[in-house]
């Protein structure tokens, strides 16, 4: 059976149908504004319409970035789009043209459950996927089970407290992992360096047209593949924030596998290697206990639309 997932950001969604093999049929794109909740349900709409006029599906998987009800049909809060105890399965199917059902995921399940059916984590029972772009996502298999906890909230792993009274959250609290192990967190400290020290990041003001602020974590990890020793250390400064957190999280869960996804991949070994360093510099029992494979993720972004549609499917 087909089905369509849909991968909902703040400002676009992306919408494919996917076969039971995890392969992408089709797949269109629509523009979205955060604050306007309405207006994505009527891109989805369009979009899924769109794709069931050519193609016979059996369920629609929604994935979205926020913390999704213990039903898996409302979105009861979110960071950075205006969804607070919003009915989305609801809201969608009111204006569908298609009697299918359908799903709400969290984003991150969604792309750790791609990844653990029909990607890097395929071979494996055991798995934390951290989903590093404008925040850290989280998702963790167990036995071969998504672990989504008693009210649909768990492995909100970015939201661990890691600095006392450190940087400021979109959760409303401090000190959260995410605010170290994320792009955004690489273009913080990316600009802040520039600034405080212009003649280390020439390469990086070069790129940014000379305005500390225009630096982008593309541009960091490009100028760190060129050989730019600020943007090599900016890189292993998050490499080493994302291993030494995961090695929390290996304290609680014992897997066997971590998985790299979001767009600070593309860095690939300068990234890499400092996660595997730092988780295994935190890591306890170190030499007394087997360590975790860490990888990059295999579907990159279509991790949200094949997960989203399998788990609807399933």
């Amino acid at each position: 059976m087909h089905a369509i997932g849909v991968d909902i950001g703040g400002t676009k969604i992306a919408v494919g149908v996917v076969d039971e093999e995890g392969q992408i049929l089709a797949q269109v794109r629509r523009e979205t504004d955060a604050d306007d909740v309405a207006q994505i349900d009527r891109a989805i709409a369009d979009a899924v319409d769109e794709l069931a006029k050519e193609h016979k599906v059996g369920a629609i998987g929604l994935a979205a970035a926020g913390f999704i009800s213990p039903d898996r049909t409302s979105v009861q809060f979110a960071p950075n789009i205006a969804w607070r105890e919003y009915p989305l399965a609801a809201k969608v199917g009111e204006l569908i043209h298609v009697d299918v059902p359908i799903v709400v995921e969290n984003d991150a399940n969604a792309a750790g459950w791609a990844e653990f059916r029909f990607g890097a984590g395929r071979e494996v029972t055991d798995m934390l996927l951290l989903t590093v772009g404008t925040g850290l996502g989280g998702a963790i298999v167990v036995g071969g089970e998504l672990v989504r906890g008693k009210w649909g909230m768990a492995a909100e792993v970015g939201h661990m407290r890691v600095v006392p009274e450190g940087h400021y959250c979109g959760c409303g609290h401090e000190g959260c992992w995410e605010q170290y192990a994320s792009g955004t967190a690489l273009v913080r400290d990316a600009q802040h360096a520039a600034i405080a020290s212009p003649d280390r990041a020439a390469r990086l003001l070069e790129g940014a047209g000379g305005d500390p602020e225009k630096i982008t974590g593309p541009q960091v990890t490009q100028a760190a593949q060129d050989g730019d020793e600020l943007a090599v250390e900016l890189l292993a400064t998050l490499g080493r924030w994302i291993g030494e957190g995961a090695a929390s999280v290996a304290a609680l869960l014992d897997f066997e596998l971590v998985v790299i996804g979001g767009g600070v991949g593309a860095a690939g070994e300068l990234l890499l290697g400092p996660v595997r360093r730092g988780y295994e510099a935190q890591l306890s029992a170190l030499g007394h206990r087997p360590v975790a494979a860490i990888e990059l993720a295999h579907h990159g972004n279509e991790a949200g639309i094949i997960g989203a549609a399998d788990l609807a499917r399933r």
